[in-house]
């Protein structure tokens, strides 16, 4: 189905990528699919029918591939699914006892585990063998300090070795681990760290950023009075060397200074229950305090590999990069790859800094196998006319992933002429409240324009629309009409669960309602048109705001936009905002370009009634735009937590606009 109707959006004869027969042959999902069939005597011919079963028989699905990934664990026991009825309220493996970072330091060789750089000043490499000894030398030195199982251990920290260290050796108690990036401000890292109370908190001495040397340790100091939990403050040096005098807090103590000397032999693991907490995740918080959302170790094991052996087709040996900050939960979804056995490239820094290339010349010179961005990288290579094809050799690579918001269908071309033909290009969608993806890649699978390959396994997604009935090839509400592992087993601070059921099961009762805005198509692929609570609504038509970016963003004279809905006159009207590239200007001849592109490519319902420039459009630390708090500044409301966003000075362009005015 056209994603908005035009003619230039009518299903194209072929695919831009099939799989070779030979990728096919050896895809893990392939193997995975035969040995299923075998076991329950089935006959899976394809994709569509094995993910048919999957959510049909559910139960045996999850128990097949406990056992084909080889999860290490006290179980799975007799019992798949309790409460199947239920959501919230069930629960998979209820008698299994696991711990997962047991599961993820299964390797123990020389090969490498981590490589990391931060920008052109630091790089590093650990084998598995080294990252098992750096865990286990860091497992008893959280154990001397009292740390328990359900204690919390947080991180203010970069992408760096030291943050994957932390968090397995957190995980290796039975303790659970959060974090966020050193870029958060004060009152960003009290409200999230405030609510949890931690136990132990990790920072680093400072950062590397687009050139620039960026010291932390003072604003630790401040944040860290207001967290009185928090027994001792561990500083992991990226800046210097991790010795000399640390004057900041007198809790504080230089990692090395803080582990017993090497080597203390095997990790004493805290096997918990499937459903025993993992990870806090904060919801991006722009409309308040964030929600602190609570992962378990089972349930994120298994969806995690999953994922990784399934729909990313990994094997051990594979090298694989996600370009994240430690705030981001593709930070976790990277790490986990870790029990797949593979190597994980991490960086920290600017995606452009020198230039648009370092990431490529990274992948390159590790031989990335999965090189993992978001949509507004790709969106920003190509309007700085870069071809890694032409001036990287990235034939080790198999698959590019894609996330953090809609790939146009003009960006799946961009990758295919301009980084490589032979690509599995996975758009994938979940985020942080499953700490993973609904819809994703596929290796067996052809891509088409626009699409987003498939539903993941065991996962019953449907489209509903505003009657809560299924449709194809219509927009709706992505939900998820039956239970799965990775939902979040509760939210921090929320003891009658009235907060998570709010958030989740207030739409449609007993089904997840993510809050995409969302169509399936004829292909079993997924078209995302933006988040529902942004979705706008112009004389009662429902719109995706990524249909109109779609169009705008392909003149040369917009780098990006954000739109939203004005309460106007008893309706909503359409305001579009641009930034600009520079010695563009926004006159009446550019204004009428917009606006006719707009309406050429999508409808005349998508046409804004007000186009604007601004200098700067607000985001997240993890790089989202916000579009709710513009639209809360445009309605002359405040916006309530404005610690949560990376450039909250931007929303000051928004406020006040006289154009908005009449």
């Amino acid at each position: 189905m056209p994603t908005t109707g035009t003619e230039a959006d009518m299903p194209v004869a072929k695919p831009l990528w099939e799989p070779s027969a030979e990728r096919i042959a050896e895809a893990n999902m392939t193997a995975f699919m035969a040995w299923v069939g075998e076991r329950e005597s089935l006959d899976l011919a394809d994709y569509a029918s094995f993910y048919g079963w999957s959510v049909d028989q559910s139960e045996t699905f999850w128990r097949a591939f406990w056992e084909w990934s080889g999860i290490i664990a006290d179980g799975p026991g007799e019992v798949t699914l309790v409460n199947a009825d239920q959501m919230p309220g069930a629960q998979f493996f209820p008698d299994a006892k696991l711990n997962f970072a047991e599961n993820l330091l299964r390797r123990r060789d020389g090969a490498d585990a981590i490589v990391f750089r931060a920008e052109d000043k630091v790089e590093r490499r650990l084998s598995h063998r080294e990252l098992h000894e750096q865990v286990a030398r860091l497992v008893i030195a959280l154990r001397e300090e009292g740390v328990e199982p359900g204690d919390r251990v947080a991180g203010f920290l970069p992408n760096m070795p030291e943050t994957v260290i932390a968090m397995l050796a957190t995980a290796a108690l039975g303790a659970i681990w959060s974090s966020c990036s050193p870029d958060f401000g004060h009152q960003g890292v009290l409200d999230r760290f405030g609510q949890i109370e931690p136990k132990v908190l990790f920072v680093p001495d400072g950062y590397y950023y687009a050139g620039k040397t960026l010291p932390v340790l003072d604003r630790v100091k401040a944040f860290a009075a207001e967290l009185p939990t928090v027994q001792r403050i561990v500083v992991c040096p990226l800046l210097g060397d991790g010795s000399g005098p640390l004057n900041f807090d007198e809790r504080g103590v230089w990692l090395e200074d803080y582990l017993p000397l090497p080597p203390v032999g095997e990790i004493e693991y805290e096997r918990m229950p499937f459903n025993a907490p993992l990870y806090i995740m904060f919801s991006s918080g722009t409309t308040g305090k964030p929600k602190c959302i609570v992962h378990g170790a089972g349930g994120t094991l298994i969806q995690h590999l999953k994922e990784h052996k399934l729909h990313c087709d990994l094997k051990p040996d594979d090298r694989v990069f996600y370009f994240t900050t430690c705030g981001w939960m593709m930070w976790n979804w990277q790490v986990s790859a870790l029990a797949s056995e593979c190597t994980l490239l991490l960086y920290d820094g600017s995606p452009f800094h020198p230039d648009g290339n370092v990431l490529f010349d990274y992948a390159q010179a590790e031989r990335a196998t999965l090189f993992g961005t978001s949509a507004k990288y790709i969106d920003a290579l190509k309007k700085a006319d870069l071809r890694p094809k032409d001036t990287h050799d990235l034939s080790a690579m198999k698959v590019m992933t894609s996330t953090g918001s809609p790939l146009v269908p003009e960006s799946f071309d961009w990758v295919y002429e301009n980084v490589m033909e032979d690509l599995c290009l996975a758009s994938i969608s979940g985020g942080t409240d499953i700490v993973s993806c609904f819809v994703l890649g596929n290796p067996i699978n052809p891509v088409w324009r626009g699409e987003i390959q498939c539903r993941g396994l065991g996962l019953a997604v449907e489209v509903w629309n505003d009657a809560g009935e299924p449709v194809i090839e219509e927009k709706g509400e992505l939900v998820c009409v039956k239970p799965f592992p990775c939902m979040p087993i509760y939210f921090w601070n929320d003891p009658d669960g009235s907060r998570y059921r709010s958030a989740y099961f207030e739409r449609f009762p007993g089904v997840w309602c993510h809050g995409d805005y969302v169509e399936l198509t004829r292909h079993g692929g997924i078209i995302v048109y933006g988040r529902s609570d942004a979705t706008l609504n112009p004389g009662g038509v429902r719109i995706g705001t990524a249909e109109i970016y779609r169009q705008v963003e392909q003149l040369p004279e917009v780098l990006e936009s954000i739109v939203v809905g004005q309460d106007w006159d008893n309706d909503v009207r359409v305001v579009l905002f641009v930034r600009l590239a520079e010695g563009a200007v926004l006159d009446e001849e550019l204004t009428k370009r917009i606006k006719t592109t707009i309406r050429q490519g999508a409808s005349p319902r998508h046409v804004p009634a007000r186009v604007l420039a601004v200098p700067d459009i607000p985001r997240t630390k993890s790089g989202k735009i916000v579009e709710l708090a513009v639209r809360d500044v445009v309605h002359g409301r405040v916006v309530k937590n404005q610690e949560a966003l990376a450039n909250p000075e931007a929303l000051d362009h928004f406020k006040g606009r006289d154009e908005l005015q009449s």
